[in-house]
């Protein structure tokens, strides 16, 4: 009788809302009362002040004006429904937070200190002028870092909350997913059931229509409720091609804050920072000469102490300041040329002796994928190109095979001086 419910409610409700909001009840019936379960606040906030009267006239149709509706929220200690018409079509929300980046643990500087204070006002989440919160700048600088501090406050705040981290490129690679299996219905109920969303790298949206048209309403959606999100990008988001006009709008609607490169005290104090987690004790006059010399992004400089720790174990060799000029000169020639990603490619399969086509390819032979995770890691650490742009650049991959990559080569370069003397002949090829 309550498919019966549903079908008298399509006169009032479009079908939509229905299949969004409704169709996903947990529904009871006892005696005389039809119990309705609602899985969150938001689910029972929304049937409560847009629904639940025609939901009561519906009932009243169908089982009869001596039968109530009662509209509750779930909780996990709940029993479970014995009823036959039961409904659990809940979506899964994962809230993909990395634990490690909190607060605490960010470096605050000039460049980047009006943006923590903004993040933290988010997190708390008692001023609507800080949502939408819009974080810019570019890569490396500290943006995804404070995506998943705010969730790691939220979380600490109210362990209930319903918090969702996720790359841009997952949401499209989602909705592609429920476009094919015919899901829609679930895919947007996923994603306007969070109190706080995360989105990191809207960029990616760039010239995806589809996609922005369907996360326009989410956003939307999710503000009207008085919902949580925060969003990084590479630029301001008019300076985005590819990006809706009403989007655009819509993200600079709260609050837009710049991230800068880091100063060099900043510079100093994250190199210091990150040595002393890694467990590596390097003298002051080493990270102060180190921070002038790259002064783009903290990436860099991660990548400069990586380099630093694995020469000092190999040679076994005290870092002081001789040996980080030594070991860092190519590094920091690179860092004030430009490099291509071609010509990283190119460089790279020429070094291996393996074509550029098969360095682009799908081979998985492991004589062409070392080489591939080798350009890959170069380009990461030579360009500052995002992972969805090298993927993009490296035969259309997804950002998840770079980010593989990058991290495998890291280890590989970590334990074997053969990798790291052929990461050194092909940096010096190019920077000939």
């Amino acid at each position: 009788m309550w498919e019966t419910c549903l079908k008298r409610l399509e006169s009032e409700i479009s079908k939509e809302d229905i299949n969004l909001w409704i169709k996903h009840l947990k529904v009871e019936i006892l005696d005389q009362q039809v119990l309705l379960y609602a899985y969150n606040d938001i689910v029972l906030n929304t049937i409560n002040n847009k629904f639940l009267k025609s939901i009561q006239a519906a009932v009243i149709e169908v089982f009869g004006s001596d039968h109530a509706v009662q509209l509750n929220l779930v909780v996990d200690q709940k029993p479970q429904l014995k009823s036959n018409n039961v409904n659990d079509d809940r979506p899964n929300i994962a809230a993909n937070i990395d634990q490690r980046f909190t607060f605490e643990s960010f470096i605050e500087g000039r460049s980047n200190a009006i943006a923590l204070a903004a993040a933290i006002q988010a997190a708390q989440k008692d001023n609507q002028h800080f949502n939408p919160l819009f974080l810019y700048g570019s890569t490396g600088l500290g943006k995804t870092h404070l995506l998943h501090a705010i969730g790691n406050r939220v979380k600490q705040n109210d362990p209930k909350e319903v918090v969702c981290y996720l790359h841009s490129e997952t949401y499209v690679n989602e909705m592609v997913s429920a476009i094919r299996n015919n899901d829609m219905d679930k895919f947007k109920l996923k994603y306007r059931s969070v109190n706080t969303l995360l989105i990191d790298d809207i960029q990616f949206f760039a010239g995806k229509e589809r996609t922005q048209e369907e996360f326009f309403h989410t956003f939307n959606y999710l503000l009207d409720g008085q919902q949580q999100v925060i969003i990084t990008c590479d630029k301001f988001p008019k300076e985005v091609n590819g990006l809706d006009p009403r989007l655009k709008s819509r993200l600079g609607s709260g609050l837009s804050v710049a991230i800068d490169p880091p100063d060099y005290e900043t510079r100093v104090a994250i190199l210091q920072e990150k040595a002393a987690l890694s467990g590596l004790d390097i003298p002051n006059e080493v990270a102060f000469y180190i921070a002038k010399q790259i002064n783009s992004n903290i990436r860099e400089l991660e990548g400069a102490l990586n380099t630093l720790y694995a020469n000092a174990k190999f040679t076994k060799q005290k870092i002081d300041l001789p040996f980080t000029k030594t070991t860092l000169k190519n590094m920091f020639m690179v860092h004030h040329r430009i490099v291509s990603i071609e010509n990283i490619q190119k460089t790279t399969a020429q070094y291996y002796n393996i074509k550029w086509t098969e360095l682009l390819g799908k081979s998985r032979k492991r004589s062409i994928v070392r080489p591939r995770q080798m350009a890959m890691y170069l380009a990461k650490e030579m360009t500052d190109k995002s992972y969805p742009e090298i993927g993009e650049l490296f035969g259309g991959r997804d950002h998840t095979t770079v980010l593989h990559a990058y991290r495998k080569m890291e280890q590989i370069l970590v334990e074997s001086p053969d990798a790291n003397e052929d990461k050194q002949k092909i940096v010096n090829k190019l920077t000939e």
